[in-house]
C-alpha cells in the first residue's frame, strides 16, 4: 500500500523522522497541520507532482472538514492518522489491516479495533479452554483464565438491602465468584438466609467464608456452590456433608502453612469422597515470608498440576501501602506461573477498593500472554493508568518568557460562592458526577466542561479570576472520580 502523509511546516521533521521510508510526507503551506483544509491539501497535491499514485492519505488527526470532494478528484482514500506525529509509526503498522475513520484519529480507532481484537480472542480462547473442575458455567484450572474471586466481608451481618447493593456493585466491577464472609458470631440462621438471598439475585456462583462446621452445612444446604475452608480442624465434621452434597471446597493447610499438612488435608477430603477440590498453598504477606510461599505454591502445581488452586492476592495488597494496581498486575503474572486459577481480594481497605477490576483485567492480560506466547505488552489491553506506554515530545520553554506568579488579590465574585463536591458511582467504582451548589441552583455533571459551561450559561460566574478557579477544581473533582478518589474541594490533590 503507497501512503502519504499530510503534515505543517512545524511538525515536518518529526513526521519524515518517525515515518522513515514507510510513507511519504506532503507538507501543505501551513504551520500547524492541524489547520489543513481541502483547498490546501490540494494545492500542496498538485505543487508536489508525485510520480506515483496513492491508496492512501493521512490526514493529522485534529483536522476538522469535509475532504470527499478532494477524495473523488485524487481517486484516492482520504483518512484521519493520529492525532500526534509521534504515533505515526505505530499506526502505520496496521494501514493493511485496519480500515481507517474519516472522523476518528487513527490512534483512538486502533485502541478500541485492538482492544475488541484482544477480547474476542480471550472470550474464544475461554469457550474452548478445557478445565478439570466447573462451579455452574465457571471454568476453573486447566487452560481456562484465572478467575476472580471477590469477598463481601461479614457479609452474613449485613442487612439484605447492604448485601444486594454489595452484590450488585461486584458484578459491575467484573467479578466471577462471589464469597460471602462470615465472622466469630455469625449465626447459622444468618448463613442461611445470606447464601439464599445471594443465590436468588445473581446466578454467578456463590462461596461461603468460615472454618465452622455447622456454619458450613448451613451454607450448603442453602444453595453454596463452594466453601471456604477445609483443613485438620473441620474436615471430620464438615467433610462429610459437602461429600455429600457434591460442593467443591477449598482445602487449606494447617497451622503453619507447611505443604506436607496441605496435602495430608487434600488426601483427607478425597478419602470423604469430596471430588470438587480446590487447594490453597496460602500466599503470604510481604515481610511474612512472601517468596516461601510461591515457592509452596509451585511445589503444590508439580505434585498436583490437575488441582485448582486457590491465590489470596488479597493477603498482600491489604498489608502494604501501595498502589494496587500494579501489585495486582505482578501477582496475577505470579499466579500464572504457579498454576493459580482463583485470584482471590475482599478489597477491603479504602487503598485497595477497585482491586476486583485490576484483578480481572490483569487476568485476561495473562492469558493473552499464555495465547500468543509473550510477555504482558502490546496485547490491546493494559493496566496504564497513570503511566504512559509512549511520551510525547517534550516542549522547549520560550527564549522570552514572563514567570508566573499567584495574584495576591482576591475578591468574592458578586454573581455568589459556589461550592464544589462529587458523588462517586459506588456500584461501578468508576465515575459518578461532579456537584457544583450556588444558592439559585445546583448543577450536577459527568465532567468539568459541562458543570462549568452550565454555570456559565446560568450566569452564575461574572468575573474571570473566579471562573479560572473553578475550572481547576471541577478538573481536580473530575480527576478524583476518574481514580476513585475523594476530592475536598480546595486541598491539595
Amino acid at each position: 500500500m503507497k501512503i502519504l502523509i499530510a503534515t505543517g511546516r512545524l511538525a515536518e521533521n518529526t513526521v519524515r523522522k518517525v515515518v522513515g521510508e514507510k510513507a511519504d510526507v506532503l507538507v501543505a503551506d501551513i504551520d500547524i497541520a492541524a489547520f489543513i483544509t481541502p483547498k490546501k491539501l490540494i494545492k500542496a497535491f498538485k505543487e508536489a507532482e508525485f510520480s506515483k499514485k496513492y491508496n492512501l492519505i493521512l490526514l493529522p488527526g485534529l483536522v476538522a472538514g469535509d475532504f470527499s470532494k478532494v477524495s473523488d478528484e485524487l481517486d484516492c482514500k482520504i483518512k484521519l492518522g493520529p492525532k500526534h506525529a509521534y504515533d505515526l509509526g505505530f499506526v502505520l503498522r496496521f494501514a493493511d489491516e485496519v480500515e481507517f475513520s474519516e472522523k476518528v484519529p487513527a490512534c483512538e480507532l486502533l485502541a478500541d479495533v485492538r482492544k475488541e481484537m484482544a477480547l474476542e480472542l480471550i472470550r474464544k480462547a475461554e469457550e474452548e479452554a478445557i478445565s478439570p473442575l466447573t462451579l455452574g458455567e465457571v471454568k476453573l484450572g486447566g487452560d481456562s483464565r484465572m478467575k476472580v474471586m471477590g469477598e463481601i466481608v461479614g457479609a452474613a451481618e449485613l442487612k439484605p438491602a447492604d448485601l444486594e447493593i454489595k452484590i450488585e456493585a461486584f458484578i459491575a466491577r467484573g467479578v466471577d465468584i462471589i464469597d460471602l464472609g462470615a465472622t466469630l458470631n455469625t449465626l447459622p440462621g444468618q448463613v442461611r438466609d445470606t447464601v439464599s438471598l445471594a443465590k436468588s439475585l445473581t446466578c454467578i456462583p456463590i462461596s461461603i467464608d468460615t472454618l465452622d462446621p455447622e456454619l458450613i452445612k448451613e451454607g450448603i444446604e442453602a444453595g453454596a456452590d463452594l466453601v471456604l475452608s477445609l483443613n485438620g480442624t473441620n474436615m471430620e465434621t464438615a467433610g462429610p456433608a459437602v461429600a455429600k452434597a457434591g460442593t467443591a471446597a477449598v482445602i487449606i493447610p494447617d497451622e503453619g502453612n507447611s505443604l506436607e499438612s496441605l496435602v495430608r488435608n487434600l488426601e483427607a477430603a478425597r478419602r470423604l469422597g469430596i471430588e470438587k477440590i480446590i487447594a490453597d498453598p496460602v500466599l503470604d504477606p510481604v515481610g511474612h515470608n512472601i517468596t516461601e510461599s510461591i515457592v509452596r505454591y509451585h511445589q503444590f502445581h508439580r505434585l498436583y498440576p490437575e488441582v485448582p488452586l486457590f491465590f489470596g492476592a488479597g493477603n498482600v495488597t491489604e498489608l502494604m501501602d501501595v498502589d494496587t494496581i500494579g501489585v495486582n498486575a505482578t501477582l496475577c503474572g505470579i499466579g500464572t506461573e504457579t498454576g493459580a486459577s482463583i485470584l482471590f481480594t475482599p478489597e477491603y481497605s479504602d487503598k485497595a477498593q477497585g482491586s476486583i477490576g485490576e484483578l480481572k483485567k490483569a487476568s485476561e492480560m495473562m492469558q493473552l500472554c499464555r495465547i500468543r506466547e509473550s510477555s504482558p505488552k502490546d496485547l490491546g489491553i493494559d493496566l496504564l493508568c497513570i503511566k504512559e506506554k509512549r511520551r510525547r515530545p517534550d516542549s522547549l520553554l520560550p527564549e522570552k518568557v514572563i514567570m508566573a506568579r499567584a495574584s495576591k488579590n482576591w475578591r468574592t465574585d458578586p454573581a455568589g460562592p459556589i461550592r464544589i463536591r462529587i458523588v462517586p458511582d459506588r456500584i461501578s467504582g468508576n465515575g459518578g458526577l461532579i456537584v457544583a451548589e450556588h444558592e439559585k441552583a445546583a448543577i450536577a455533571g459527568e465532567s468539568a466542561r459541562e458543570v462549568m459551561d452550565t454555570l456559565l450559561e446560568l450566569e452564575l460566574v461574572s468575573r474571570l479570576d473566579h471562573a479560572a478557579y473553578l475550572g481547576r477544581e471541577l478538573e481536580k473533582a473530575e480527576i478524583a472520580l476518574r481514580f476513585n478518589r475523594s476530592y475536598a474541594q480546595d486541598d491539595v490533590f
